[in-house]
């Protein structure tokens, strides 16, 4: 999802949106921050009175009190200094953590809100590391470094001000220096730019592997892959520490340039001074207040040169992050949808001239002029070799795909023209491979209906001949199942997936082999379960295994995408097609 980065940090805008509700809040920092560094630049005036006229020859009382009247006010100043400094940083690392959160959920909602074609070309683990190590940066920019860096913004200009009002000569030279310096800043800037980003971005390629390789680790294992992974990603994070040095020195020589320039200039100038003093052209005192004001700004300058660093990794990681947010789903529920259906026995389907392929296969047809009726309350099963186009017919009746040409109407309702969350809430699916969340049992089957009470829950896992395997763990309905379910049986995995589809009782339910992770005896228990689920709502099931689907209303036989047959076991068993083929393999077996 990379795109060529822009050359400035004006990406940071696409945090705009994200600041715009903070902006009282934002007001009240740039308030303290002001406030702040107004006080630091009237500590050199202090100074300068306390030199000047606390310590002139004059009478002794007089002397002391003009040197309490002195100290007093710097002791002013620093409360002042104190307490503003306080409260602007409380104000920006609180708007730091609020609006990367807000950004982190944001970028996290849009994400699951994308069709399953996004996630055929962005890894899993990159997004991640765009929800962890960029919202960090953003984070870090907006509660700390562009606060800092304004503070030394204001502070530096108010001290060049005072400057060149004081030494107006001495100043424009300094000046003319400076802008030869902020030239070759820019420069160095866009370099770090352009290697910030691409450090976050193999970063994120670490993070994909491991992402990857984490959830197939019984695999990895099996193979004993375990030290190819590893090489893997050392390789991986050893191109992102390659690339993060690069950034590391063209920063570091970015800042010693301004930092060695700066202070070369801001010497020349309190050269200047000094010689000034000497002339007798200003007091003591006027050295002072410039020597302070010099030092004030040549550590603005030095902050800003940091800041700006910061600025440029953030806009990297803000850029990626607006990315995934301009990312737009191919799948949209219409703006005006129709009303959802009300089907009273099961929903009636129809496939008409579907044609289809997937995005990223375009040359490769799934489905070919495939068309199909589903009465209420029928089951039907797909059957068919692999690769024929079963599973695809399910994600287009789920709306993860729209097809090229052709419609699906689902209760006389074209299912374009419904919102996806009524389309979905009338679909409910048992997969080949159950998904267990990393919760508890209980949980897990409420899944399929939020607000199901523990009871609902409870019937709906005896239904799917779950209660008594869920009673026996340690902790019963409350015990934590683990990451994608390792505690469970394979078995035990799927009926809690069939739970979760029964509690959700939907009027049209599909089973991708459901059966299939199971043993002999707990087979038959899930199938006469499925049976009693099957009554009174339409079931579409594709089938590996025939002997699951010899009861089915009507047997569909897929080829390359196509409708090659269909009938009732008997029939397409009679018809010596190619569903004959299949089952002469399997019970011959």
């Amino acid at each position: 999802m990379s795109s060529k980065p822009t050359q400035s940090p004006k990406s940071l805008s696409g945090l705009l949106p994200f600041l715009m509700p903070y902006r009282v809040r934002i007001g009240l920092a740039l308030v303290f921050l002001v406030t702040a560094a107004v006080a630091t630049l009237a500590f050199p005036l202090a100074l300068r009175q306390l030199i000047d006229a606390g310590m002139s020859p004059t009478d002794k009382g007089a002397q002391v009190m003009a040197l309490r009247e002195h100290f007093a006010a710097l002791f002013a100043v620093a409360v002042a200094l104190g307490l503003s400094s306080a409260a602007r940083f409380y104000m920006v690392s609180w708007l730091g953590e609020r609006i990367s959160a807000d950004l982190r959920n944001a970028v996290y909602g849009h994400v699951l809100q994308q069709s399953p074609e996004f996630f055929e070309t962005t890894q899993t683990g990159e997004v991640l590391s765009r929800l962890s190590a960029d919202t960090t940066l953003v984070q870090t920019v907006v509660g700390s470094s562009l606060s800092m860096g304004l503070r030394n913004l204001v502070m530096g200009i108010g001290a060049l001000g005072v400057l060149v009002w004081t030494n107006p000569m001495v100043m424009v030279q300094v000046l003319g220096v400076l802008v030869l310096i902020v030239l070759p800043a820019l420069w160095f800037g866009r370099r770090v730019r352009k290697l910030s980003r691409a450090s976050q971005d193999r970063a994120a390629d670490s993070s994909a592997i491991a992402a990857e390789v984490l959830n197939a680790i019984p695999v990895v294992q099996s193979y004993t892959a375990e030290a190819r992974e590893a090489a893997r990603f050392n390789l991986a994070t050893h191109n992102a520490f390659e690339v993060a040095v690069r950034r590391s020195k063209a920063r570091s020589v970015l800042v010693a340039f301004i930092i060695i320039a700066t202070s070369a200039a801001l010497l020349w100038g309190l050269y200047q001074g000094t010689q000034a003093v000497m002339a007798g052209r200003i007091s003591a005192g006027h050295l002072g207040q410039t020597v302070v004001y010099v030092i004030i700004l040549a550590s603005a300058f030095a902050v800003l040169g940091e800041v700006y660093g910061d600025l440029l990794r953030a806009a990297g990681a803000t850029e990626r992050l607006m990315e995934l947010l301009a990312s737009q789903s191919t799948i949209k529920s219409p703006l005006n949808p129709a009303p959802a259906p009300m089907p009273i026995a099961g929903s009636a389907i129809e496939f008409d001239s579907i044609t289809f392929h997937y995005p990223s296969r375009p040359a490769q047809m799934a489905l070919q002029n495939f068309s199909l009726k589903v009465l209420p309350g029928q089951t039907v099963a797909l059957v068919g070799p692999s690769g024929a186009g079963k599973s695809t017919v399910f994600q287009l009746l789920l709306r993860y795909f729209d097809a090229q040409s052709g419609r699906i109407v689902l209760d006389d309702v074209p299912i374009q023209t419904l919102s996806l969350q009524d389309l979905r809430e009338h679909i409910g699916i048992v997969p080949q491979d159950a998904v267990i969340f990393s919760s508890s049992a209980l949980e897990n089957i409420r899944y399929g209906k939020p607000d199901a009470t523990d009871a609902e829950v409870q019937a709906a896992a005896k239904a799917a001949f779950a209660d008594e395997f869920i009673h026996s763990l340690p902790q019963g309905y409350d015990t934590f199942l683990g990451e994608r379910g390792v505690r469970l049986s394979g078995g035990q995995r799927q009926r809690i997936a069939i739970a979760r589809a029964m509690l959700k009782n939907p009027p049209l339910l599909l089973l991708d082999e459901a059966t299939s992770a199971l043993d002999a005896e707990s087979e038959r228990m899930v199938q006469a379960a499925l049976e009693s689920a099957m009554r009174g709502r339409t079931t579409v099931v594709i089938a590996h295994r025939l002997a699951t689907v010899q009861k089915a209303d009507c047997i569909v036989v897929l080829d390359q995408g196509r409708v090659v047959e269909t009938g009732t076991h008997a029939e397409l068993v009679a018809a010596n097609g190619l569903y004959a083929g299949l089952a002469a393999l399997q019970f011959s077996d």
